[in-house]
């Protein structure tokens, strides 16, 4: 068996990438197939943390737009992570797979308020750990939690599991020239303007010294091959 590359890691799942070929709602034979995936990667010895966007639900900017008040849209955004949570929380839980539901925004009837040292607990103890609610604050996406979680559970990575399979230095779907990256400073990413994650939770992990890896979920095994240290996809580093 090969050894592992990354032992604790913060996989960032985007809420779009769980409804499958739908694009809204859950598909869940793509959430088992994740789920496979993760209980392989504990199995192995991994820690193993998870956000999960809400976006095939509610985007509160883009579902939002200036139909309604910017807060509570991005409050509908942090609820619709919560139903993502549970679902992948359950399907883990069918494989027996020890997890527990931790959310920015307290709701102690469905699940444990975030607390770092009890997330560290858990993860220490082989349960994954699924955080929700983003940040719990308006403003920031999804993918600034995930930063933000991986940098206080001291995460070795940042998995970034999306319906792309790279980094490219344009849109692959508008521009057939578009080149992928294997691999990317932050400072590149940056400056080019170029879609990893938004620029807040890019310089937060910048500032951080949190590698990304930037992969298709189609294949959910891409999770296990990164963790493995197979060159998959896009890493954002800070240097070459």
């Amino acid at each position: 068996m090969s050894e592992i590359k990354y032992k604790r890691v913060l996989l960032k799942i985007s809420g779009e990438a769980l409804a499958g070929d739908k694009h809204r709602g859950l598909d869940f034979n793509v959430i088992g197939g994740v789920c496979d995936v993760i209980k392989k990667c504990v199995e192995a010895g991994v820690q193993v943390g998870v956000v999960v966007g809400g976006g095939n639900f509610w985007r509160g900017l883009k579902d939002g737009g200036d139909r309604m008040e910017r807060v509570r849209a991005d409050q509908m955004g942090m609820l619709a992570t919560v139903i993502n949570c549970l679902a992948v929380a359950d399907c883990l839980e069918q494989r027996d797979v020890p997890v527990r539901v931790q959310t920015a925004v307290e709701m102690n009837k469905i699940a444990e308020p975030y607390i770092r040292g009890k997330a560290l607990r858990h993860l220490e103890k082989g349960r994954v750990v699924i955080f929700g609610c983003g940040t719990g604050n308006p403003y920031f996406s999804t993918d600034t939690g995930a930063v933000l979680r991986a940098a206080e559970i001291d995460a070795d990575v940042i998995l970034l599991a999306k319906n792309i399979d790279g980094v490219y230095s344009a849109d692959p779907l508008k521009d057939p020239t578009a080149v992928k990256y294997d691999e990317i400073t932050y400072d590149e990413v940056l400056a080019k303007h170029l879609m990893v994650m938004d620029t807040t939770a890019t310089s937060l992990s910048m500032d951080n010294h949190i590698p990304i890896v930037l992969f298709a979920l189609k294949d959910p095994e891409n999770i296990y091959r990164v963790i493995m240290g197979e060159k998959i996809g896009t890493i954002v580093k800070e240097e070459l």
